[in-house]
């Protein structure tokens, strides 16, 4: 079975195993989840690759993180709270996050890498080609980083 269908029948069979243990909630984070990645695949006109399907998953994380924000400026905690589950049951099928340190330092290496290959000391111009780089190793090591948090990173790096 290739890749996409990997992902597709564990969601399935999650959803199965939530459906018993009768868990409404995530049953029904789950199925926003088949039905993301179902969307996006009919939206290409074909099944989608382990990185496009990383990609409908973070940008499902991105919305809700945005919803909690406004339903906290709102002062609707509960309904910040179900966005939150929902954030939780999403990320199980992401690679793991890389941590703070982690990430400072493959921002560090591209940083000496980018200086290494122009000759000369990156600045704030730099900022783009250092992020892609660090994106680009970020999924070659299999961990995932949100990229508002990439671009802090890198940006408070080149200052620094």
């Amino acid at each position: 079975m290739n890749e996409a269908g990997a992902l597709e029948t564990r969601i399935s069979q999650q959803i199965v195993a939530a459906m018993k243990a009768h868990d409404a909630e995530r049953t029904g984070t789950l199925r926003l989840i088949k039905t993301a990645l179902k969307n996006k695949a009919i939206e290409k006109r074909s099944a989608l690759n382990s990185a496009e399907e990383q990609q409908a998953l973070a940008t499902m994380i991105k919305q809700r993180r945005d919803s909690i924000e406004q339903f906290t400026k709102g002062n609707r905690p509960e309904l910040a709270a179900k966005e939150a589950a929902e954030i939780t049951v999403i990320e199980e099928f992401l690679p793991k996050a890389l941590d703070e340190a982690g990430l400072r330092s493959i921002v560090a290496e591209m940083i000496a890498a980018h200086a290494a290959s122009t000759g000369q000391k990156p600045g704030p111009r730099d900022m783009g080609p250092v992020i892609k780089a660090v994106q680009a190793r970020l999924q070659q090591d299999g961990v995932r980083a949100e990229g508002r948090i990439v671009s802090e990173a890198v940006k408070a790096a080149l200052a620094g």
